[in-house]
């Protein structure tokens, strides 16, 4: 908590399930869990940094305003963060995690609407997100329709920048329209702030994402072992809401040193393999993850927003066109506004080959349309395909249905546990 002033989606400033808890989800053997390998240990090591992400976020922001910098909010992964970071402005992710700051936004906005829509709007209603508040200009994508009529009325009191994200990605015209945005938003930051985005800042940015991006996807890989060294929840905590933080950066690579050596433990791990797809979970929002791991499930693997779909590829650091080279990584993100979407499945394919999940969960925010219209695919995919169970999920930040939803999980785990029954018993 910053003073009382916003709880980020009841934000824990100790992190106590992650760090030094009894949390049941904390393996033995998980030394940036636990601290026992940890050289740092438990009190200032990996885990224990993140689990006060919120508040050395709000510290960076602070210290990085107080310094002349500026703060630019952003919405969606489309949003290169590069361009606002060769701006010597600090990208800062706005999405709403908690379910408090839905009731303020249904003032204005309809109730069946997407829950992190209104949660974010509801901060901004309420002004009780101080990165918000701190914002010196907002960077908004055309995803979804609820999102482009939010953003309509947010801009009617803050400054905004829109991208127009074509949603059409085998059209021959879709990337030059997609560098034209980019462009537009590069002039955009120039005038608004007074800087010039040089091909050299813009490629520095690059590379210190490029680095990020390699040092998560690295921590996340850790995932794919039998028996891996953290859970779902401890791999989805491993993520700050500013990118590019050198302290970050510095965390990752110690907590990957951590928890490297695990590599070589023979253990194989009895809780089901979940694939865990569709919406984002935003800070504030793991309600679904945490079900599914407090019923004998390790979400081995997030293509959501918020886990690999954003870190899978990186830049060309050496393009002669550096916001070309944004382009066409942003542009490749498998996101269910796109149509037709058939990157989302192709990367599916490739993390079930690598992560070898024993089932596929698909959460779903209600009133998230297209997310919802895509599971009919996803489904197709997972049982006819990949040959693996399918749960879809559809809920929002309320925790009415926890009982409703921890009983559909634990009996599709009781399934999984049966096929593996009847394969074992097939083999001998």
């Amino acid at each position: 908590m910053l003073d009382g002033a916003i709880d980020m989606g009841k934000c824990r400033d100790s992190d106590k399930s992650v760090v030094e808890s009894g949390d049941p989800h904390n393996r033995p053997g998980a030394p940036c869990a636990s601290g026992e390998s940890d050289t740092q240990g438990p009190a200032n090591g990996p885990a224990a940094w993140f689990g006060k992400m919120i508040q050395n976020c709000y510290e960076y922001a602070t210290d990085a305003k107080a310094k002349g910098k500026r703060i630019v909010g952003i919405m969606c992964e489309y949003t290169p963060r590069e361009l606002i970071m060769a701006a010597d402005a600090v990208p800062v992710c706005l999405c709403g995690g908690s379910a408090e700051m839905i009731t303020p936004a249904e003032e204005h906005l309809p109730v069946n609407l997407c829950p992190l829509i209104k949660s974010t709007y509801g901060y901004h209603l309420r002004k009780a997100n101080p990165f918000l508040e701190m914002a010196d200009l907002i960077v908004a994508e055309t995803t979804c329709d609820g999102k482009k009529k939010m953003y309509e009325l947010m801009g009617r009191t803050r400054p905004t920048c829109i991208l127009e994200l074509p949603q059409k990605p085998a059209d021959s015209d879709a990337m030059a329209h997609w560098v034209r945005e980019l462009h537009k938003l590069k002039a955009k930051l120039e005038e608004h702030f007074g800087v010039a985005l040089t091909d050299e800042r813009i490629r520095q940015a690059i590379r210190i994402m490029n680095r990020e991006r390699r040092l998560r996807r690295e921590l996340a890989a850790l995932m794919k072992l039998p028996s891996p060294p953290l859970t779902g929840r401890q791999l989805l905590d491993f993520k700050s809401i500013i990118s590019g933080i050198d302290a970050d950066l510095e965390q990752y690579a110690k907590a990957i040193e951590a928890l490297r050596p695990q590599k070589a433990d023979g253990r194989k791990d009895d809780s089901v393999r979940v694939l865990l797809t569709g919406v984002p979970i935003v800070h504030g929002a793991e309600r679904v993850l945490d079900i599914i791991e407090s019923s004998g499930g390790l979400v081995v693997c997030m293509d959501n927003c918020t886990g690999l779909k954003p870190i899978l590829e990186d830049v060309d650091e050496g393009a002669e066109d550096p916001v070309r080279a944004l382009a066409e990584k942003y542009f490749r993100l498998p996101c269910s506004v796109m149509t037709k979407n058939d990157r989302r499945l192709e990367v599916l394919r490739e993390l079930a080959a690598e992560y070898r999940p024993q089932c596929v969960i698909d959460l779903i925010w209600q009133a998230c349309i297209t997310y919802d219209v895509e599971s009919h695919l996803i489904k197709e995919l997972a049982e006819k395909e990949l040959g693996l169970p399918y749960l879809r999920i559809e809920t929002d930040y309320s925790p009415s249905d926890s009982a409703r939803i921890a009983l559909r999980v634990e009996a599709l785990f009781e399934t999984v546990r049966q096929q593996t029954g009847e394969l074992r018993c097939l083999r001998q």
